[in-house]
């Protein structure tokens, strides 16, 4: 498994103690030190189909402090993976990306892991 996360945040902290508790082993990818690219997160929202929303991180300084709820409803896909892109503190967190090739987001990862 992968996850990506932020060290700071208590929900990413959570989710590492949970695989932790069930001896899962995980690569760990800090988010703010490795932003993914719009070419990866691109990715993700198809492999998901997610809305694109659910990629941002909607309770962070910079989305609030932006504006990006009002402007995200006239971006296109790619303006808003090119927007993800520019830092990684605009992502929601975490993301898992199982061996089986699923990809989990933000509160989907901690029910992926309790139903193991």
């Amino acid at each position: 498994m992968k996850l990506i996360c932020y060290k700071k945040c208590t929900t990413c902290k959570g989710v590492e103690k949970m695989l932790e508790e069930k001896n899962i082993s995980y690569e760990y990818r800090d988010i703010k030190e490795d932003n993914p690219s719009a070419d990866e997160i691109q990715d993700w929202h198809e492999k998901t189909e997610l809305p694109i929303k659910r990629f941002f991180n909607t309770s962070g300084k910079i989305y609030r402090e932006n504006n990006i709820k009002d402007k995200l409803t006239e971006m296109t896909n790619e303006e808003a993976y090119d927007l993800l892109a520019t830092d990684g503190m605009l992502v929601k967190r975490p993301i898992l990306f199982t061996d089986d090739g699923e990809i989990f987001v933000g509160p989907d990862v901690k029910k992926y892991i309790e139903s193991l």
